[in-house]
């Protein structure tokens, strides 16, 4: 396979011979990759490291999503979910009204809760840590995926804590690990334009560093098709692979398509699936230490996400059961996204690759029923 790949490589054989060798990308080599029209070479190489990193699997899990309100005290230009408190579409869920959510899953083999919202101008980390303390009553096995970067950074200081003692402190009421949402893009010039009033780049990477460090595995992601170039977007996967060289703490990286449908960014018209298929190869070769690349399936639509996984992709995420409105209120083809798990398993069945449930630490879990 490999020698076919360099035949074809033309002015990239240097950076096929690299892959092949298992040699590190350089930052150059990553923005030539980006500027390739070869879809089939992209689709090669990175198909070549996804089956040497995970073979033939395509992992995916059980889970649903509480996003406890869509208030949000920031106004990041690309965000079609944020409300003020009073609009007729904003919620603002208390914590009785969440554990009756996680009432409706009890014994249906649910293995992660997937909790991320607006940032709430008066919640601390005290009103979430009772939140997921009695979520362990309810469903006292489900891993608790909890707050992006940005979520943590407003809630902690909300309750006069310091970074790490307050991740310490969520730990303690059981949180589990934290998601990869809210870093957007890295470069500060991108990320003035587009949400000039969030988290800066380097505080996301400071959190996700601590929450590492205090045995808090997390995700990453990218906001990528908007007003970034290819140098902002290797920049970012460059502070990625750095912070897990550093760290070993990321499971997976989420590539997030930008959708230009109910934000104030609308005029800007979104990439289309080549450049997804391209943006998901290049991840996939640049970022060589962590494990898994996400297609989630909810904001691509489910042929697009399919079609990912030969492009590098080896997880497709989870069975969601219509429980997250972040993307169908930006236009996602998925506007009410919920797959049973033998839907699921047909669904990447049928692409050629092995259907594998994982639980939310990536640990196989043996026994597959069918619903």
């Amino acid at each position: 396979m490999i020698e076919t790949i360099i035949k074809n490589a033309g002015n990239l054989e240097h950076i096929v011979n690299k892959v092949y060798n298992g040699e590190r990308l350089a930052f150059d080599d990553g923005v030539a990759l980006y500027n390739s029209n070869n879809l089939s070479l992209l689709a090669s190489l990175a198909l070549f490291v996804k089956r040497r990193a995970s073979g033939n699997k395509v992992f995916f899990n059980r889970n649903f999503h509480i996003e406890p309100t869509n208030i949000c005290v920031f106004g990041c230009k690309f965000c079609s979910y944020r409300r003020k408190k009073g609009d007729k579409d904003a919620w603002d869920f208390d914590i009785p009204e969440m554990l009756d959510i996680c009432r409706k899953y009890v014994g249906k083999g649910i293995t992660e809760v997937h909790i991320v919202g607006g940032v709430h101008p008066r919640r601390d980390l005290h009103f979430y840590g009772e939140l997921i303390r009695e979520i362990k009553t309810i469903l006292p096995n489900a891993h608790i995926k909890g707050f992006t970067a940005v979520e943590l950074d407003y809630m902690i200081r909300n309750a006069g804590y310091g970074i790490e003692q307050g991740l310490k402190l969520l730990k303690e009421y059981g949180l589990n690990s934290i998601p990869g949402g809210g870093a957007e893009i890295f470069n500060e010039d991108i990320r003035r334009k587009i949400c000039g009033d969030k988290a800066p780049s380097q505080l996301w990477l400071q959190i996700h560093e601590a929450a590492h460090n205090a045995g808090l595995p997390s995700n990453a992601s990218m906001l990528y098709g908007h007003v970034e170039t290819y140098e902002h977007r290797i920049d970012h996967l460059d502070r990625l692979r750095q912070l897990q060289d550093k760290t070993s703490g990321f499971n997976a990286f989420i590539p997030l398509k930008y959708k230009n449908v109910n934000n104030s960014m609308s005029s800007i018209g979104e990439i289309n699936t080549a450049e997804v298929m391209k943006n998901f190869a290049v991840c996939r070769l640049y970022l060589d230490n962590i494990a898994h690349i996400k297609s989630y399936w909810p904001m691509l639509g489910k042929d697009t996400a399919q079609m990912a996984l030969y492009f590098g992709a080896d997880d497709v995420d989870g069975t969601i059961d219509d429980s997250t409105k972040i993307y169908s209120m930006a236009g996602s083809e998925e506007t009410s996204p919920s797959i049973t798990v033998s839907e699921m398993i047909k669904f990447i069945s049928s692409t050629g690759f092995t259907p594998i449930e994982r639980d939310s630490l990536y640990n196989e879990i043996d026994t597959l029923f069918y619903e």
